[in-house]
């Protein structure tokens, strides 16, 4: 991407810290929070959808507020989102790119995947239910037309997040895991221009995704949350951009916390409350700025349309039959933002720039940092468009009365953690990248084969064994090269032979 010019601004953020969650929509979490604020674009309970939206005489389904636990997943897929938005089923055989925008699909699309299932994406929580949101969004601040970066399921969403594309993806690509996403991230944009970052994970980051982030001079910037983040916190040693990733797998003696369902929503709730009451007592409190969103909206009910003719970020085309142009938006998502600089009550509705059609969306993390720092790139042509929302610092002084505890979450689920259920497809894709970083991709089993019978705690060992691996023999390959981040990864060594990881690093980033 050319180089932009651009001032630098005054911001008194120093840190950014983000947490994006798993699969629901604005409404379905925040909808009914209007009731405390009427500012916010949420709903009144005269939402509707129809069973058969072929069908005018179509018995409709009215948007509720009794959310709880959710089992099981409503459908996401591009082909499901599509219905849900437009009220059409996908035709491989006659299709519409792009179709009206009608927001009407999702009760005929739940009932497709499942009867019943309606109930389920036609509801929403009430704000007590949430408690921690609750507090924050009456503390702080609410971004009520944040959107996913387009109508598709996690993996090519949490793309966009660090690079403003997803490579032309759309759904998950197992090849592009063996290689690694190409595209650049804002962590090399951070770190040229002088600033830190870390990743702060709990059982495998899907950061290692991109193909940059597995070099080893990058293995120092991965922390386990667990050890690492609030006693960086308490030392005032959080980096300027900080990356935290829940835990994405359900265990017995250690909880899903990242709302997918059917994870319960209560342990993200504790994760939130964990996270801020860490930044709240930090000594760099007063500089920090908290993001809280979601990736994309899991099959649940919105009323906002979906925007169209967004720019593409790098003019790649979807696979094949979609040949998706990325030219249309997914779902609202939920979006918290907090810091002292921000005046209690706070809502933000869609950007002021810097195009006429600009819109919040995950692209505008980057677009926010890169004006934060006054960095000196974007990405791509999608986070030159979107909005920055370095606009919600409102204040001219920090705040001195933020609540320094936020309340505890009421368990939702009545069940234990489902640990030898099957993986979701996020968690399929989490320990087929795991593959690639302990050698297995290189097996007759990768990449469906390897998936294809394990159970979510089985899941869980994988991933957790191939990074620790990853980032031992990383951390062991970086005292033989020399502690110099400069140091290349495909670096010789001073004993005569590679080590199995050295090997792996060299390979994770060359182009073949």
């Amino acid at each position: 991407m050319a180089a932009e010019t651009s001032s630098a601004t005054l911001s008194p953020i120093k840190t950014v810290v983000v947490l994006v969650q798993e699969n629901r929509s604005f409404d379905h979490m925040l909808g009914w929070f209007k009731t405390l604020n009427p500012e916010i674009d949420g709903v009144t309970g005269s939402e509707s959808n129809p069973i058969s939206t072929s069908d005018p005489n179509s018995t409709q389904v009215n948007f509720q507020d009794k959310a709880g636990y959710v089992d099981p997943d409503p459908g996401h897929s591009f082909q499901a989102i599509y219905e849900q938005v437009s009220g059409k089923t996908w035709d491989t055989n006659n299709p519409d790119p792009n179709p009206e925008i009608k927001m009407n699909g999702f009760v005929q699309n739940a009932e497709r995947t499942k009867p019943g299932l309606s109930e389920t994406v036609m509801n929403g929580f009430k704000p007590e239910a949430v408690p921690v949101f609750k507090e924050l969004v009456t503390e702080f601040a609410v971004c009520d037309r944040w959107f996913a970066s387009l109508p598709a399921s996690t993996q090519p969403n949490r793309l966009y997040v660090h690079s403003a594309t997803s490579h032309g993806a759309m759904s998950n690509n197992t090849q592009q895991l063996i290689e690694g996403f190409p595209q650049k991230t804002i962590f090399e944009s951070l770190e040229e221009n002088g600033f830190s970052f870390g990743i702060y994970y709990q059982s495998f980051p899907s950061t290692a995704f991109y193909r940059n982030l597995r070099q080893l001079k990058y293995v120092d910037n991965f922390h386990q949350y667990d050890l690492s983040f609030k006693r960086h916190c308490e030392k005032g040693k959080l980096p300027n951009y900080v990356v935290i990733e829940p835990r994405y797998f359900d265990i017995l003696t250690a909880a899903a916390n990242d709302d997918h369902p059917s994870h319960d929503v209560s342990e993200g709730q504790k994760l939130v409350k964990e996270i801020y009451e860490a930044l709240r007592s930090s000594p760099q409190w007063n500089e920090i700025l908290l993001l809280v969103i979601y990736d994309e909206h899991g099959g649940f009910y919105d009323h906002v349309p979906t925007p169209t003719g967004v720019p593409s970020p790098d003019d790649l085309v979807g696979p094949e039959p979609y040949y998706f142009k990325f030219d249309r938006l997914g779902c609202r998502v939920p979006a918290i933002m907090v810091s002292p600089w921000i005046e209690r009550g706070t809502v933000l509705h869609r950007p002021s720039g810097p195009d006429p059609t600009s819109e919040f969306e995950h692209s505008s993390i980057a677009a926010t940092l890169k004006k934060i720092f006054n960095l000196k790139e974007f990405l791509t042509k999608r986070d030159a468009w979107a909005g920055s929302f370095d606009i919600v610092v409102n204040r001219s002084s920090p705040r001195t009365d933020c609540p320094e505890k936020l309340p505890e979450p009421v368990k939702m689920r009545d069940t234990d953690a489902k640990e030898t259920a099957k993986l979701s497809d996020f968690q399929e894709e989490l320990v087929q990248a795991a593959a690639v970083l302990k050698g297995d991709h290189l097996k007759d089993i990768y990449p469906f084969k390897l998936v294809e019978n394990m159970t979510v705690s089985a899941g869980l060992k994988y991933v957790e064994d191939a990074f620790k691996k990853f980032y031992d023999d990383g951390k062991k390959a970086k005292e033989i090269n020399g502690a110099e981040d400069s140091v290349p990864a495909d670096a010789p060594t001073r004993t005569t032979t590679k080590t199995f990881m050295q090997k792996v690093f060299s390979c994770l980033i060359c182009d073949h």
